[in-house]
């Protein structure tokens, strides 16, 4: 694994500006859960085991409507875990590495956990394609408006993964608001703001003319990020434990977990 290290190091002292694609993979060493990892979905959510509800069945609008306390529950359980998480060393070293380069760094993922602006990158480089948990919408869709989370704080039976505080309110119409994240099933997902948030990516990638990708915890089951950073025609570094495949000439694939490799990586850099 040096030699791959070796040769990431290489490829970033080429590159002129460094775009992140990052699935859940990467939030496992902040002791995020991967819904789609070892653990499974109904280890992380016993509640919802023993009522046999899958993942895409609470993770729906439809939920909203039919168990607002069990769907808020779901979704306050995991509103407070990402306040509360701290994102690892691994991010830190992916900015420190994209302040490297002319262009700077731009992250794309699928994530809504909001780790990467935690993390200290700016606002105006990141681009979440499924929206992000700490922004919401009117269930009803009353208005286009997407406001912060910033003020409602959720109180949830975790046991029972039931929320026993109030909803929150759509400031228009006072009913219902709902995270404003694509779920399954959703087709009152207001998606202007990721659409911006793209719209600012495809600015930035028409500058760069040596573009690197790194991409950390992205897998084939949900591909969008994976196909993103395939498709950019660039150097790619894939860091995924499972799923690590790259074609031929595509760059480096190194089988680990996302922290592990970045240290890795950037102890590279430091001794070039």
């Amino acid at each position: 694994m040096p030699a791959a290290f070796g040769r990431c190091a290489e490829l970033i002292a080429q590159a002129d500006g460094l775009l992140i694609t990052a699935g859940a993979g990467i939030g496992v060493d902040s002791g995020l859960p991967d819904f789609r990892g070892p653990q499974g979905f109904w280890g992380v959510y016993p509640a919802l085991g023993r009522a046999r509800i899958p993942f895409e069945r609470i993770a729906n609008p439809a939920a909203f409507e039919d168990n607002p306390r069990l769907a808020w529950g779901f979704y306050g359980h995991r509103l407070n875990l990402y306040r509360a998480t701290v994102p690892h060393e691994g991010f830190h070293i992916l900015r420190r590495i994209g302040e490297r380069l002319p262009e700077g760094s731009f992250v794309f993922t699928s994530n809504v956990d909001g780790q990467f602006a935690k993390a200290g990158f700016p606002d105006h480089r990141i681009s979440e394609c499924h929206g992000s948990i700490h922004h919401l919408q009117c269930l009803a869709a009353c208005t286009q408006d997407i406001w912060p989370a910033d003020d409602y704080q959720p109180q949830v039976d975790e046991a029972r993964c039931l929320l026993t505080s109030d909803f929150p309110e759509c400031p228009r119409c006072r009913g219902m608001a709902r995270p404003n994240i694509l779920m399954f099933g959703d087709w009152g997902w207001l998606e202007w703001r990721a659409a911006d948030q793209q719209q600012r990516l495809q600015a930035w990638l028409r500058r760069v003319e040596r573009l690197l990708v790194i991409e950390v915890g992205a897998g084939t089951n949900i591909p969008t990020v994976r196909r993103l950073g395939e498709s950019l025609g660039g150097q790619l570094i894939r860091i995924n434990p499972s799923e690590p495949a790259l074609g031929r000439g595509q760059g480096v694939a190194i089988a680990s977990g996302g922290l592990d490799a970045l240290r890795g990586i950037e102890e590279a850099v430091n001794r070039r």
